[in-house]
Order: C-alpha cells, then structure tokens, then sequence
C-alpha cells in the first residue's frame, strides 16, 4: 500500500488537535487495546483516525461535517481505497461516543476479535 511521507506533519498536528471524542476513545479505550493501536495513521493518501494494524481495521470519529454530501462523497471514496487494501472501515459519531461509550467500546472489540480469529 502506497505511503505518503508528506502527510506525517499532518498526522501529528491532527494528534495533537485531536477532538474531545477522539481523545476519550484514545485515552480511556484503543490505548490500552492488546490488538494495538495507532492514532492518526498515515494509509496510502489519507490519516485514519486510528487504526489496527493486526486486524487491518480503521476506525474514524465522525463530527458534525461527515454529514455535508460533500464530505460523504469524500468518506465514501476513502472507504472503499482503505477497503481496496482489506482494511475493515468503521465509524462511530461524535453523539455515539458521548452518549454511549461502553456500546461503542463493545462494537470495537467485537469486531477486531472477529477479524483477528479470521487472519
């Protein structure tokens, strides 16, 4: 998979900035996650939110501007290059984050469980 060294700066500066959403899914869950996760990861010409290498899984955090059709379209288009190289993409909202954590928690382990028992 192509890899564009040019969007590093990028990915730490959104590291950085990252959302209140994107920092408590960090921080009280993928952090700690035996699978391993990185935050902000480079794959081919796009930043993941985060992703798990071992399951091949990227996870984005959807804030209010994933719902402009501009930004689906775009969403769309990112999904299916990360899907062109196997990666699982999932998404979770802001408001799904905030108002249910341990369910959003629950689908994440679900999923890399069943992608990692099948590798």
């Amino acid at each position: 998979m192509p890899y564009r060294r040019d969007l590093i700066p990028i990915a730490r500066e959104m590291r950085r900035k990252a959302t209140r959403q994107e920092q408590h899914l960090w921080y009280d869950f993928l952090s700690k996650h035996p699978a391993h996760f990185k935050r902000q990861k480079v794959i081919s010409g796009f930043v993941a939110d985060f992703y798990c290498a071992r399951a091949k899984v990227a996870i984005e955090v959807d804030g209010i501007q994933h719902y402009d059709p501009q930004h689906i379209q775009y969403d769309a288009e990112r999904t299916a290059i990360f899907e062109s190289y196997g990666i699982r993409v999932i998404r979770f909202s802001n408001r799904a984050i905030d108002d249910d954590f341990d369910a959003v928690c629950a689908c994440i382990d679900k999923i890399i469980g069943q992608r990692i028992k099948n590798s």
